[in-house]
Protein backbone atom coordinates (compact mmCIF):
# COMPACT_ATOMS: atom_id res chain seq x y z
CA UNK A 1 0.00 0.00 0.00
CA UNK A 2 1.41 3.40 -1.05
CA UNK A 3 1.19 6.30 1.34
CA UNK A 4 1.71 7.48 4.97
CA UNK A 5 0.06 5.98 8.03
CA UNK A 6 -0.48 8.02 11.03
CA UNK A 7 -0.96 7.06 14.69
CA UNK A 8 -1.09 9.01 17.60
CA UNK A 9 1.90 10.54 18.78
CA UNK A 10 2.88 9.90 22.77
CA UNK A 11 6.40 11.61 23.73
CA UNK A 12 8.59 9.26 25.76
CA UNK A 13 9.92 10.95 29.36
CA UNK A 14 13.11 11.86 29.67
CA UNK A 15 14.57 9.21 32.63
CA UNK A 16 17.80 11.67 32.88
CA UNK A 17 15.30 14.79 34.48
CA UNK A 18 13.44 14.62 37.71
CA UNK A 19 9.18 14.70 36.91
CA UNK A 20 9.86 18.29 38.51
CA UNK A 21 12.36 19.28 34.94
CA UNK A 22 9.67 17.37 32.69
CA UNK A 23 6.91 19.40 33.91
CA UNK A 24 8.61 22.35 33.80
CA UNK A 25 9.94 21.99 30.06
CA UNK A 26 6.22 21.25 29.30
CA UNK A 27 5.16 24.56 31.59
CA UNK A 28 6.96 26.73 29.27
CA UNK A 29 6.48 26.00 26.10
CA UNK A 30 2.86 26.50 27.20
CA UNK A 31 3.73 30.19 28.70
CA UNK A 32 4.28 31.14 25.54
CA UNK A 33 1.15 29.22 23.63
CA UNK A 34 -1.08 31.43 26.54
CA UNK A 35 1.00 34.67 25.90
CA UNK A 36 1.78 34.24 29.98
CA UNK A 37 -1.29 33.43 31.01
CA UNK A 38 -0.15 31.37 34.62
CA UNK A 39 -3.49 29.85 35.09
CA UNK A 40 -4.46 28.76 31.70
CA UNK A 41 -1.17 27.26 30.93
CA UNK A 42 -2.01 25.45 34.58
CA UNK A 43 -4.90 24.36 33.05
CA UNK A 44 -3.87 23.04 29.93
CA UNK A 45 -1.27 21.17 31.93
CA UNK A 46 -3.06 19.36 34.34
CA UNK A 47 -5.54 18.02 31.33
CA UNK A 48 -2.09 16.91 29.66
CA UNK A 49 -1.32 14.96 32.77
CA UNK A 50 -4.67 13.74 33.08
CA UNK A 51 -4.23 12.37 29.21
CA UNK A 52 -0.31 11.48 29.07
CA UNK A 53 0.60 10.66 32.97
CA UNK A 54 3.45 13.35 32.95
CA UNK A 55 2.88 13.44 36.74
CA UNK A 56 2.94 10.32 39.20
CA UNK A 57 1.35 9.53 42.55
CA UNK A 58 4.98 10.01 44.34
CA UNK A 59 4.76 14.07 42.16
CA UNK A 60 1.54 15.60 41.47
CA UNK A 61 0.50 19.08 39.93
CA UNK A 62 -0.11 20.17 43.13
CA UNK A 63 3.42 19.65 44.04
CA UNK A 64 4.78 21.12 40.96
CA UNK A 65 2.67 24.23 41.84
CA UNK A 66 4.28 24.67 44.98
CA UNK A 67 7.48 24.20 43.71
CA UNK A 68 7.11 26.70 41.20
CA UNK A 69 5.96 29.64 43.87
CA UNK A 70 8.98 28.11 46.60
CA UNK A 71 11.41 28.00 43.53
CA UNK A 72 10.76 32.03 42.33
CA UNK A 73 8.42 30.65 38.97
CA UNK A 74 5.99 32.26 39.76
CA UNK A 75 3.69 35.07 42.68
CA UNK A 76 0.21 34.80 43.51
CA UNK A 77 0.04 39.19 43.40
CA UNK A 78 -4.21 39.13 43.15
CA UNK A 79 -6.46 39.11 45.89
CA UNK A 80 -8.46 36.37 44.03
CA UNK A 81 -5.29 34.34 43.95
CA UNK A 82 -4.24 34.42 40.20
CA UNK A 83 -0.41 33.17 39.61
CA UNK A 84 2.11 36.06 37.91
CA UNK A 85 5.14 35.12 36.17
CA UNK A 86 8.50 36.74 37.49
CA UNK A 87 11.38 37.81 36.34
CA UNK A 88 13.32 34.54 36.76
CA UNK A 89 10.34 32.49 34.66
CA UNK A 90 10.93 35.47 32.27
CA UNK A 91 14.20 34.46 31.51
CA UNK A 92 14.20 30.80 31.99
CA UNK A 93 11.50 31.07 29.13
CA UNK A 94 13.84 33.02 27.01
CA UNK A 95 16.32 30.61 27.95
CA UNK A 96 14.60 27.24 27.09
CA UNK A 97 14.05 28.87 23.35
CA UNK A 98 17.29 29.58 22.83
CA UNK A 99 17.75 26.11 23.89
CA UNK A 100 15.63 24.65 21.64
CA UNK A 101 16.07 26.43 18.38
CA UNK A 102 19.73 27.29 19.05
CA UNK A 103 20.98 24.05 20.16
CA UNK A 104 19.68 22.47 17.35
CA UNK A 105 22.55 24.30 14.99
CA UNK A 106 25.33 22.96 17.27
CA UNK A 107 28.13 21.55 15.21
CA UNK A 108 29.93 18.39 16.02
CA UNK A 109 33.13 17.14 15.08
CA UNK A 110 35.37 20.01 13.18
CA UNK A 111 33.00 21.78 11.60
CA UNK A 112 32.42 23.67 8.39
CA UNK A 113 31.81 26.71 9.10
CA UNK A 114 32.86 29.66 7.05
CA UNK A 115 33.36 33.18 7.74
CA UNK A 116 34.54 36.31 5.48
CA UNK A 117 37.41 36.83 8.18
CA UNK A 118 39.52 33.64 9.12
CA UNK A 119 42.92 33.62 11.23
CA UNK A 120 43.91 37.13 12.84
CA UNK A 121 41.12 38.32 14.46
CA UNK A 122 39.81 39.20 17.89
CA UNK A 123 37.11 36.88 19.49
CA UNK A 124 37.97 33.14 19.94
CA UNK A 125 35.71 31.21 18.32
CA UNK A 126 34.51 27.61 18.81
CA UNK A 127 35.14 26.62 15.67
CA UNK A 128 38.69 24.79 14.54
CA UNK A 129 40.43 24.38 11.19
CA UNK A 130 43.52 23.18 9.77
CA UNK A 131 46.83 24.85 9.97
CA UNK A 132 47.33 27.40 7.10
CA UNK A 133 50.69 29.32 5.97
CA UNK A 134 50.24 32.51 7.53
CA UNK A 135 48.74 31.47 10.80
CA UNK A 136 49.92 32.88 13.94
CA UNK A 137 51.97 30.59 16.61
CA UNK A 138 49.13 31.87 19.23
CA UNK A 139 46.01 30.12 17.63
CA UNK A 140 47.85 26.53 17.30
CA UNK A 141 45.77 24.37 19.54
CA UNK A 142 47.81 21.76 21.03
CA UNK A 143 45.09 19.71 22.50
CA UNK A 144 43.25 19.35 19.45
CA UNK A 145 46.69 18.87 17.02
CA UNK A 146 48.25 16.16 19.46
CA UNK A 147 45.11 14.25 19.07
CA UNK A 148 45.44 14.80 15.37
CA UNK A 149 49.17 13.14 15.72
CA UNK A 150 48.57 10.48 17.99
CA UNK A 151 45.44 9.27 15.42
CA UNK A 152 47.87 9.91 12.28
CA UNK A 153 50.96 8.41 13.08
CA UNK A 154 50.36 6.03 16.45
CA UNK A 155 51.35 6.44 19.50
CA UNK A 156 55.02 4.35 19.35
CA UNK A 157 56.77 6.81 17.54
CA UNK A 158 55.20 10.18 18.15
CA UNK A 159 55.57 12.70 14.93
CA UNK A 160 53.73 16.09 14.96
CA UNK A 161 53.76 17.78 11.33
CA UNK A 162 52.25 20.58 9.61
CA UNK A 163 49.06 18.17 8.53
CA UNK A 164 48.33 17.58 11.95
CA UNK A 165 48.41 21.52 13.32
CA UNK A 166 44.69 22.77 14.14
CA UNK A 167 43.97 26.32 14.94
CA UNK A 168 40.72 28.14 16.89
CA UNK A 169 39.11 30.54 14.72
CA UNK A 170 39.10 34.07 15.22
CA UNK A 171 35.74 36.42 14.71
CA UNK A 172 36.81 40.38 14.36
CA UNK A 173 35.21 42.00 16.84
CA UNK A 174 32.44 43.88 15.59
CA UNK A 175 29.27 45.72 17.30
CA UNK A 176 25.82 45.09 15.55
CA UNK A 177 22.94 46.85 16.34
CA UNK A 178 19.59 44.92 15.23
CA UNK A 179 15.74 45.39 14.70
CA UNK A 180 13.90 42.76 14.78
CA UNK A 181 10.41 43.31 13.50
CA UNK A 182 7.00 40.96 14.51
CA UNK A 183 4.05 40.87 12.54
CA UNK A 184 1.26 40.83 14.82
CA UNK A 185 -1.67 41.20 12.49
CA UNK A 186 -4.75 38.98 12.87
CA UNK A 187 -3.47 36.85 9.25
CA UNK A 188 -0.77 35.57 11.87
CA UNK A 189 -3.38 32.85 13.31
CA UNK A 190 -5.51 32.73 10.36
CA UNK A 191 -6.46 29.29 8.89
CA UNK A 192 -5.79 27.04 12.00
CA UNK A 193 -1.60 27.94 11.74
CA UNK A 194 -0.48 29.20 14.79
CA UNK A 195 2.34 31.74 13.21
CA UNK A 196 3.03 34.17 16.39
CA UNK A 197 3.87 31.20 18.90
CA UNK A 198 6.71 30.25 16.69
CA UNK A 199 7.53 34.22 15.90
CA UNK A 200 7.91 34.78 19.75
CA UNK A 201 10.17 31.71 20.76
CA UNK A 202 12.72 33.20 17.74
CA UNK A 203 12.54 36.61 19.12
CA UNK A 204 13.45 35.09 22.62
CA UNK A 205 16.12 33.73 21.83
CA UNK A 206 17.82 35.72 19.94
CA UNK A 207 17.10 38.16 22.61
CA UNK A 208 18.68 35.60 24.79
CA UNK A 209 21.64 34.83 22.78
CA UNK A 210 22.37 38.76 22.17
CA UNK A 211 22.17 39.47 25.86
CA UNK A 212 24.41 36.64 26.94
CA UNK A 213 26.21 36.07 23.81
CA UNK A 214 27.09 39.56 21.97
CA UNK A 215 26.41 41.42 24.88
CA UNK A 216 27.85 44.87 23.05
CA UNK A 217 25.47 44.53 20.43
CA UNK A 218 22.17 46.08 20.72
CA UNK A 219 18.43 44.41 20.03
CA UNK A 220 15.39 46.46 19.44
CA UNK A 221 11.99 44.84 19.70
CA UNK A 222 8.91 45.58 17.55
CA UNK A 223 5.91 44.43 16.64
CA UNK A 224 3.56 46.32 13.97
CA UNK A 225 0.21 45.45 13.13
CA UNK A 226 -2.56 48.93 12.43
CA UNK A 227 0.51 50.95 13.76
CA UNK A 228 3.60 50.12 15.46
CA UNK A 229 5.54 50.26 18.67
CA UNK A 230 8.32 48.81 20.92
CA UNK A 231 8.51 46.47 23.32
CA UNK A 232 10.82 45.28 26.28
CA UNK A 233 12.37 41.65 25.71
CA UNK A 234 10.86 40.77 29.11
CA UNK A 235 7.40 41.24 27.47
CA UNK A 236 7.80 38.88 24.79
CA UNK A 237 5.88 35.96 26.27
CA UNK A 238 3.19 37.81 26.64
CA UNK A 239 3.14 39.11 22.87
CA UNK A 240 -0.39 38.63 21.33
CA UNK A 241 -1.94 38.77 17.69
CA UNK A 242 -4.86 41.55 17.63
CA UNK A 243 -7.46 42.34 14.92
CA UNK A 244 -4.98 44.41 13.29
CA UNK A 245 -3.90 44.90 9.21
CA UNK A 246 -0.59 44.90 8.49
CA UNK A 247 1.12 48.38 8.87
CA UNK A 248 4.75 48.01 7.24
CA UNK A 249 5.19 51.19 6.82
CA UNK A 250 4.83 52.11 10.18
CA UNK A 251 7.00 49.33 11.48
CA UNK A 252 9.98 50.32 8.87
CA UNK A 253 10.03 54.19 10.34
CA UNK A 254 10.29 52.94 14.06
CA UNK A 255 12.88 50.77 13.16
CA UNK A 256 14.72 53.37 11.37
CA UNK A 257 14.02 55.70 13.70
CA UNK A 258 15.75 53.38 16.79
CA UNK A 259 18.73 52.44 14.27
CA UNK A 260 19.21 56.39 14.09
CA UNK A 261 20.38 56.53 17.70
CA UNK A 262 22.69 53.78 17.48
CA UNK A 263 26.57 54.39 16.74
CA UNK A 264 27.39 51.14 15.65
CA UNK A 265 28.55 50.78 12.11
CA UNK A 266 26.50 47.82 11.57
CA UNK A 267 23.09 47.95 11.36
CA UNK A 268 20.18 45.77 10.45
CA UNK A 269 16.62 45.30 10.04
CA UNK A 270 15.11 41.60 10.58
CA UNK A 271 11.29 41.54 9.50
CA UNK A 272 8.99 38.58 10.29
CA UNK A 273 5.61 38.25 8.44
CA UNK A 274 2.88 36.11 6.70
CA UNK A 275 1.40 38.53 4.82
CA UNK A 276 1.98 41.64 2.19
CA UNK A 277 1.54 45.30 3.62
CA UNK A 278 -1.77 46.67 3.86
CA UNK A 279 -2.80 49.64 5.57
CA UNK A 280 -1.27 53.28 6.51
CA UNK A 281 -1.79 56.01 8.62
CA UNK A 282 -2.46 58.98 7.39
CA UNK A 283 -3.01 61.25 10.15
CA UNK A 284 -5.65 60.15 12.75
CA UNK A 285 -6.95 57.87 9.63
CA UNK A 286 -6.48 54.31 8.63
CA UNK A 287 -5.77 53.72 4.92
CA UNK A 288 -6.81 50.00 4.70
CA UNK A 289 -6.91 47.83 1.27
CA UNK A 290 -6.56 44.10 2.18
CA UNK A 291 -7.56 43.05 -1.39
CA UNK A 292 -4.62 42.81 -3.28
CA UNK A 293 -1.22 44.83 -3.86
CA UNK A 294 -2.41 48.31 -3.22
CA UNK A 295 -0.37 50.61 -5.34
CA UNK A 296 -0.06 53.54 -2.71
CA UNK A 297 0.65 51.47 -0.20
CA UNK A 298 3.39 49.52 -1.75
CA UNK A 299 4.90 52.36 -2.95
CA UNK A 300 5.33 53.99 0.44
CA UNK A 301 6.67 50.48 1.56
CA UNK A 302 9.36 50.88 -1.00
CA UNK A 303 10.42 54.04 -0.79
CA UNK A 304 10.89 53.24 2.46
CA UNK A 305 12.94 50.11 1.74
CA UNK A 306 15.12 52.11 -0.47
CA UNK A 307 15.69 54.95 1.74
CA UNK A 308 17.22 51.80 4.32
CA UNK A 309 19.80 51.30 1.47
CA UNK A 310 20.90 54.60 1.27
CA UNK A 311 21.40 54.78 5.02
CA UNK A 312 23.55 51.32 4.80
CA UNK A 313 20.55 49.01 7.01
CA UNK A 314 19.82 45.78 4.91
CA UNK A 315 16.61 44.65 5.57
CA UNK A 316 15.95 40.56 6.12
CA UNK A 317 12.61 40.08 5.25
CA UNK A 318 11.48 36.04 6.73
CA UNK A 319 8.35 35.44 4.90
CA UNK A 320 6.07 32.97 6.36
CA UNK A 321 3.83 32.02 3.43
CA UNK A 322 4.18 30.95 -0.30
CA UNK A 323 1.65 32.87 -2.48
CA UNK A 324 2.81 33.93 -5.77
CA UNK A 325 2.02 37.00 -5.85
CA UNK A 326 3.14 37.76 -1.97
CA UNK A 327 6.46 36.32 -3.38
CA UNK A 328 6.42 39.15 -6.13
CA UNK A 329 5.88 41.59 -3.61
CA UNK A 330 8.90 40.22 -0.98
CA UNK A 331 11.48 40.00 -3.98
CA UNK A 332 10.25 43.77 -5.42
CA UNK A 333 10.76 44.98 -1.94
CA UNK A 334 14.28 42.94 -1.54
CA UNK A 335 15.87 43.82 -4.53
CA UNK A 336 15.53 47.67 -3.87
CA UNK A 337 16.81 46.97 -0.42
CA UNK A 338 18.83 45.06 -1.91
CA UNK A 339 18.80 42.86 1.40
CA UNK A 340 18.05 38.91 2.02
CA UNK A 341 14.68 37.11 1.59
CA UNK A 342 13.69 33.71 2.98
CA UNK A 343 10.89 32.00 2.64
CA UNK A 344 10.43 29.99 5.58
CA UNK A 345 8.55 27.35 7.31
CA UNK A 346 7.78 27.46 11.06
CA UNK A 347 10.16 24.44 11.22
CA UNK A 348 13.03 26.44 9.78
CA UNK A 349 12.47 30.30 11.24
CA UNK A 350 15.17 29.97 13.72
CA UNK A 351 17.72 28.32 11.82
CA UNK A 352 17.87 30.82 9.04
CA UNK A 353 17.76 33.80 11.13
CA UNK A 354 20.01 32.56 13.55
CA UNK A 355 22.66 31.63 10.42
CA UNK A 356 21.86 35.56 9.03
CA UNK A 357 22.91 37.13 12.34
CA UNK A 358 26.20 35.91 12.70
CA UNK A 359 26.94 36.28 9.54
CA UNK A 360 25.90 39.68 9.33
CA UNK A 361 27.70 40.46 12.49
CA UNK A 362 30.79 39.92 10.87
CA UNK A 363 30.23 42.39 7.99
CA UNK A 364 31.32 45.93 8.03
CA UNK A 365 28.63 47.45 6.02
Amino acid sequence: MIGYRFTEFIPEKDSQKSTFDNLMNVFMQLMVITSGDVSEALSWLTNLDRQYNISNDEYGIGDFIEDLKAKGYIAEETPGGEFKLTAKSEQAIRKSALEEIFGKLRKGGKGDHRTQHSGRGDELSSDFREFQFGDSPEQIELTESIKNAQINHGFGDFTLTENDLEVREREYKTQTSTVLMIDISHSMILYGEDRITPAKKVAMALAELVTKKYPKDTLDVIVFGNDAWQIQIKDLPYLNVGPYHTNTVAGLELAMDLLRRRKNKNKQIFMITDGKPTCLKEGIRYYKNSFGLDPKILNKTLNLAAQCKRLNIPITTFMIASDPYLKQFVQEFTEVNSGNAYYSSLQGLGHMIFEDYRRNRRKNL
